[in-house]
């Protein structure tokens, strides 16, 4: 088996850090993550998201002449999680910001969402008795599952605004899908006003 750790950008002869990240936002030019569910249901949302804010998904390799992938025309990072729940993902997003330096987060949660099929309370008992585990603190409560879109949407926006790793600059949206007609609304927006200089 090859060593897995030459295929890291740090085992790389003259790697520097402070040098690479401008040159990998190069070659990646990604302006957007979405945080949406990983629902098979919902897999047309990063396309419609896409849409909506004209960016560019899924996009293609960008290829050198030796034939390896150097870059990617996308412009929109999505990442699944369970219930398209914040708190899942702003490990990714602090990640896209200081490696891409991104402009916006969108979150997305769809219509007829297995997170909307229990209670927090529900999945703590239901773990208790069925796996002998105590999850009660291991989760934020008002994220585990969603009994109100609205309210879950706002929720996750404020998570995100309030996160240390989203610079203020960053517009944060979220959206409801609706995984039957397509339909994608807008439920509420954190969008910093722009100063006069």
């Amino acid at each position: 088996m090859p060593n897995l750790n030459d295929f890291s950008f740090r085992a790389q002869p003259r790697f520097n850090e402070s040098e690479f990240r401008p040159l990998f936002a190069k070659a990646v030019n990604l302006r957007t993550v979405l945080i949406h569910c990983f629902d098979p249901r919902a897999s047309e949302v990063p396309a419609v998201v896409a849409q909506h804010f004209g960016e560019v998904y899924p996009g293609e390799n960008v290829l050198d002449e030796a034939g390896n992938r150097v870059g990617h025309t996308t412009t929109l990072f999505p990442v699944s999680v369970a219930g398209g729940r914040a708190v899942a993902g702003v490990q990714s997003i602090a990640t896209m910001v200081h490696l891409f330096g991104i402009e916006r987060v969108v979150v997305v949660h769809h219509s007829f969402c297995g997170a909307t099929s229990f209670t927090t309370d529900g999945i703590i008992d239901a773990f208790k008795h069925e796996h002998g585990s105590d999850i009660s603190s291991a989760f934020d409560h008002d994220s585990i599952c969603i009994s109100d879109f609205e309210s879950s949407l706002k929720y996750d926006v404020g998570i995100v605004r309030a996160h240390p790793g989203v610079p203020r600059h960053v517009e944060i949206y979220g959206f409801f899908y609706n995984i039957d007609t397509g339909e994608l609304t807008e439920v509420v927006s954190d969008v910093p006003k722009e100063e006069n200089a």
